[in-house]
C-alpha cells in the first residue's frame, strides 16, 4: 500500500506547477491541441543569452528568435516577436509546459490549449521506414468539401530518409517553411511562426498520387487536398494577377506615417527616383520574408537613387492599434524606410479603391509596386517566394536585382 502511494505521489509531483529558475535549456517538441482532436506540432529551442532565456521556433531551416520569455512563480510567458500572439503556460516538476496560445486579433482574443515537453527534437513519430519518395513538385488543389470550389497550389518537397520539408507554392505566396516525415506512406508536415499554425498529412497512394489530404489551420480552420506530381506545373504569373488600369499611370496617395506625419508619394524625397512601393501589413507571414530581404538590400543600395515606402495595411482600423503593430514590426527587421498607416484593413472589399484605385485590384499580401524615376509604374508583383522556396528564392533575388538595375541606370 505504501508504495502504491509513493507511485501516485511521484506521479502526481510530475503533474504540479513549480516555482523554477526558468526553462529546461535545449530542444523541445510542442504542440497545439485543437478541439476537434487535430495536433499542430512544432519545435523549439531554449538558450541563454546575456544573463536571460531566449527562444527560438525552428521549422526546417528557420530560426525565429523570440526574446520575450518570462518567469514569473511556476507559469511562464512567451510574447511572439510580431503577429500579435504570445503563450501563457505553468511549468511543471518534469519540466514540460501547460497552457494556452493566444492570439490577440482586432476585436477579440482567441486561444488554443498548449503543450510542450523538453528534451525532445523530433518532430513527428516515425514507426515505419518510408515506403516513397515525394521529392519533386506536386499540383494541389485544396477544398471545403469534394466537388466544392477549390483553391489551387504546388507543393515543393524534398525528402532524405523520412525526413522531409519543402512549402506550398500559391499565386500569393508561400507556405514558408513546412517540415515533417513519411511514416510509411504516410506523409506529416507542419509549421508555426506566431501567426500561422499549419498541419498536413496525406496519404502516398504512389509515386504521383497523394490522396485523403487533410489540412489543418490555427485554432478551428481545416480544408481537404488531392496532388499529384507533375514536374511541368506552373502558376499563373506574378505580374499579371494586378496590374495598372492605363499604362504609363503614376500612383497619388497621401497616409500618415508612424509619427502620424503626412506623408505623400509625391513628396520631394521620391522625386526622381526610383521607388519600392510595399502593399504590407505586420500580419503578414510573407511581408515579414519580404520586408527581411529588403532591408539588407536597401542598406547596400540606397545610395543609388532609390526609395521605398510601406503602405501598412492592419487588422483595425484604429490608428494607434495600427501604429503599434506597425512599430514592431518596422524595429524587428530594422526598416529605416517611411511606414504609412492606410487606416484600411486586409479584409475591408474596398480596400484598392481607398488606398490604390490605379490599380485593377490588390489579390495578396504582400505587393510590391515598382515605380521609375519619372514615378510611372513598371511592375506590380503580387506575392513574395521567401527563403523557404529555396530555388524560387533565388530566382525572385535575380530578377529582382535586374529590374532595380534597369531602373537605377
Amino acid at each position: 500500500m505504501k508504495r502504491t502511494l509513493l507511485i501516485a505521489a511521484v506521479a502526481f509531483s510530475a503533474c504540479t506547477p513549480t516555482r523554477q529558475a526558468g526553462l529546461t535549456k535545449g530542444p523541445w517538441q510542442a504542440q497545439l491541441n485543437r478541439a476537434d482532436g487535430g495536433q499542430i506540432v512544432f519545435n523549439f529551442e531554449v538558450a541563454d543569452s546575456a544573463g536571460s532565456q531566449i527562444i527560438y521556433v525552428t521549422n526546417a531551416g528557420e530560426r525565429m528568435r523570440v526574446d520575450e520569455v518570462n518567469m514569473e512563480g511556476d507559469s511562464v510567458f512567451i510574447r511572439m516577436p510580431f503577429f500579435d500572439s504570445e503563450f501563457k503556460a505553468a511549468v511543471y516538476l518534469n519540466g514540460s509546459l501547460k497552457g494556452k496560445w493566444i492570439r490577440h486579433l482586432a476585436d477579440k482574443d482567441v486561444d488554443i490549449d498548449f503543450y510542450a515537453q523538453p528534451g525532445k527534437s523530433d518532430r513527428f513519430a516515425v514507426t515505419k521506414p518510408a515506403t516513397r519518395n515525394i521529392s519533386g513538385r506536386w499540383p494541389t488543389w485544396f477544398y471545403d468539401e469534394p466537388g466544392k470550389d477549390s483553391s489551387f497550389a504546388i507543393g515543393e518537397f524534398s525528402q532524405q530518409g523520412s525526413q522531409v520539408t519543402g512549402t506550398f507554392l500559391t499565386p500569393s505566396g508561400d507556405y514558408r517553411y513546412l517540415q515533417g516525415v513519411v511514416d510509411g506512406d504516410s506523409l506529416k508536415l507542419s509549421t508555426f511562426d506566431g501567426s500561422h499554425a499549419y498541419l498536413f498529412t496525406a496519404h502516398i497512394e504512389n509515386d504521383s498520387t497523394l490522396s485523403g489530404g487533410r489540412f489543418l489551420a490555427g485554432i478551428t480552420a481545416k480544408q481537404q487536398f488531392s496532388a499529384r506530381k507533375d514536374s511541368s506545373a506552373r502558376l499563373q504569373d506574378a505580374t499579371t494577377l494586378n496590374t495598372v488600369k492605363m499604362p504609363g499611370t503614376k500612383l497619388d496617395f497621401k497616409f500618415p506615417d508612424l509619427d502620424g506625419k503626412p506623408v505623400s508619394i509625391q513628396d520631394e524625397r521620391f522625386r526622381n527616383k526610383a521607388v519600392i512601393v510595399q502593399v504590407s501589413g505586420s500580419w503578414c507571414p510573407n511581408c515579414m520574408d519580404e520586408t527581411a530581404y529588403l532591408s539588407e538590400w536597401y542598406k547596400k543600395n540606397k545610395d543609388r537613387g532609390v526609395e521605398i515606402v510601406m503602405l501598412a495595411y492592419e487588422r483595425t482600423t484604429d490608428f494607434e492599434k495600427s501604429k503599434k503593430a506597425a512599430e514592431g514590426f518596422a524595429k524587428r527587421f530594422d526598416v529605416t524606410w517611411p511606414v504609412l498607416i492606410t487606416g484600411v484593413t486586409p479584409a475591408d472589399p474596398q480596400k484598392t479603391e481607398k488606398t490604390l484605385p490605379q490599380l485593377t485590384g490588390l489579390k495578396g499580401f504582400p505587393t510590391t509596386i515598382y515605380l521609375d524615376r519619372s514615378g510611372k509604374v513598371v511592375e506590380v508583383h503580387t506575392g513574395f517566394n521567401g527563403p523557404g522556396t529555396g530555388e524560387h528564392y533565388e530566382t525572385y533575388k535575380r530578377e529582382f536585382n535586374a529590374l532595380m538595375d534597369r531602373l537605377l541606370d
